[in-house]
């Protein structure tokens, strides 16, 4: 045996000739040692797509034979050849279609291909699995959109057919309080009413919450007004609300400018229902109303401890309170949000300064012509 015999004899790589119809005409010692068969078995007596699989075969005749007679050639192509005692071995192939002198000839190079069988597997697995994960992801989100949108609604539909009931004990409340009653009946009058006052702001932010998050923004009826008016209305209404408490309002420069004076009274009374319930009980919750050449300004001061510097920019979230909150049972943490979605329905700004020197003061700059 000649040394180049030799060397394709024991190639780290399978060689095989074929005959065009795929009958062995040679094979090296590696292809007969992975296949299990001697050469004497193979050439002249048994063909290529004889080795391989049902599916191999198919391939071989509907792909490979007619690619070969087509471009002279085929490389990397994937197929299972049967060993001898049954199993299947992974191999990637390449041939090249030569004239043989008696004919055309196929030369063959054959590569086990475990590793890359096992890769590929781990890989289509890997694949499966990561569609499944993203298909359940998909699905729970939508899961939790539904939910969250059915909360909405319920949240929604509730507190709007609350109101009516509530308008009722109001109204009751009123006309007992025009009758002949005791000082200690007029007390209990007072308190309920004001219970259903504070209901009533409630519901209105749950309302205004769930038209925000439902992608709606809050409504807004822009209309010429007069600030210094409103602001003063709102405060004295306030100043009843909050018996013992201290509340002033002071206003600068000019009164007109245009805004849903509702809107602006809820974003007022919001901020002093905050100042209320997080400042000092005897200190004084000053408001302050001021129109410039082209914007005007709401803001509400308080005196008391001060907004630690980490939670100040979560404080317009929904569902936020302040760091040691005492008043949990007076809302439920939309107050701020419904100031900031009302500020953005005109197209202005909050901002937030606090200090244990200077107080916290919330301030709305709005444009003057919404």
């Amino acid at each position: 045996m000649t040394g180049a015999q030799e060397l394709l004899d024991d190639a780290a790589c399978g060689l095989a000739r074929t005959s065009a119809d795929g009958v062995f005409l040679y094979v090296n010692r590696t292809f007969c040692d992975w296949v299990g068969y001697g050469g004497d078995e193979l050439c002249g007596r048994r063909k290529m797509q004889e080795l391989l699989t049902m599916g191999g075969r198919i391939f071989h005749q509907t792909h490979w034979h007619p690619l070969l007679q087509m471009q002279g050639s085929v490389s990397e192509v994937k197929l299972e050849i049967v060993h001898r005692d049954g199993h299947t071995i992974p191999m990637v192939m390449n041939a090249i279609r030569r004239d043989g002198g008696g004919g055309p000839v196929h030369d063959i190079a054959v590569y086990v291909a475990r590793d890359r069988d096992t890769y590929e597997r781990e890989l289509l697995l890997s694949r499966k699995k990561l569609e499944e994960l993203v298909a359940e992801a998909t699905r729970l989100q939508l899961e939790l959109q539904d939910r969250v949108l059915f909360a909405e609604q319920m949240v929604g539909i509730v507190s709007h057919d609350l109101r009516n009931p509530l308008s009722t004990i109001q109204m009751g409340a009123a006309l007992l309080s025009r009758g002949e009653a005791t000082s200690n009946q007029l007390r209990v009058l007072g308190r309920v009413s004001r219970a259903a006052q504070r209901a009533n702001r409630l519901i209105t932010d749950l309302l205004d919450f769930t038209q925000a998050r439902m992608g709606r923004g809050i409504s807004i009826l822009p209309q010429p007004m007069d600030l210094r008016a409103t602001i003063s209305d709102v405060v004295e209404e306030l100043v009843m609300a909050y018996p013992g408490r201290r509340l002033v309002h002071r206003h600068e420069g000019a009164s007109h400018c245009v805004g849903d004076s509702d809107r602006l009274s809820q974003l007022v009374g919001n901020l002093v229902s905050n100042a209320m319930a997080y400042g000092q009980t005897d200190g004084v919750v000053t408001v302050h109303s001021s129109v410039g050449q082209s914007t005007f300004t709401l803001a509400v001061h308080n005196m008391g401890t001060a907004i630690p510097a980490q939670i100040q920019p979560m404080l317009f979230r929904p569902m936020v309170r302040g760091a040691g909150d005492a008043h949990s049972g007076s809302g439920v943490g939309l107050g701020l949000f419904i100031v900031a979605e009302i500020a953005k329905a005109h197209g202005g700004t909050v901002s937030l300064e606090s200090s244990a020197e200077f107080g916290t003061t919330f301030s709305t700059v709005l444009p003057l012509a919404t």
